[in-house]
């Protein structure tokens, strides 16, 4: 099984050395791997080889340019977190469910709260908003702010007759 300081280097070889655009290995047994969106699932698929199997979860970022998804494998000693960085307008990933089917819930929650699509993915229904939540509105970004969801949400309750 490589260190994790070594893993750019096998994603490198296997993928071609445009495929990671960033690598920080900041602390022992710990590396941070930056890919672009098309190499994801590849990428994935390789840390998994080297015996990255351990999906501890997928998270989500927006940094107000872009979203960020994270996948965190480990070994059960030494973790990678393998970054992609897509467009805010259509953030779109292919589903890695058939190589991690662990990773349903934590694809359905980035969808939900950040507004991803996981190609593939057979049920990206609601996982943690309420039922009735305006679609669309993805509480995890930026551009929302508290004053507008609470404005979004109010007006279909009180037109509905909810409390």
């Amino acid at each position: 099984m490589p260190d994790p300081s070594s893993i750019a280097d096998v994603l490198k070889e296997k993928l071609g050395a445009e495929s990671v655009l960033e690598f920080k290995a900041q602390r022992q047994r710990r590396a941070y791997v930056t890919v672009g969106p098309a190499f994801i699932k590849d990428a994935i698929r390789i840390l998994m080889e080297a015996g990255f199997k351990h999906l501890s979860t997928i998270t989500g970022l927006d940094t107000g340019s872009e979203i960020e998804v994270i996948y965190h494998l480990g070994d059960y000693s030494n973790v990678v977190s393998l970054r992609t960085k897509l467009q805010r307008d259509s953030p779109e990933l292919p589903s890695c469910i058939d190589l991690l089917p662990g990773a349903s819930l934590y694809e359905r929650e980035v969808h939900d709260l950040l507004g991803v699509n996981f190609k593939g993915h057979p049920d990206l229904s609601p996982l943690v908003l309420p039922e009735g939540w305006p679609s669309g509105l993805y509480p995890l970004r930026k551009n929302h702010t508290i004053e507008d969801i609470t404005k979004r949400l109010d007006a279909p309750l009180n037109e509905g007759g909810q409390p």
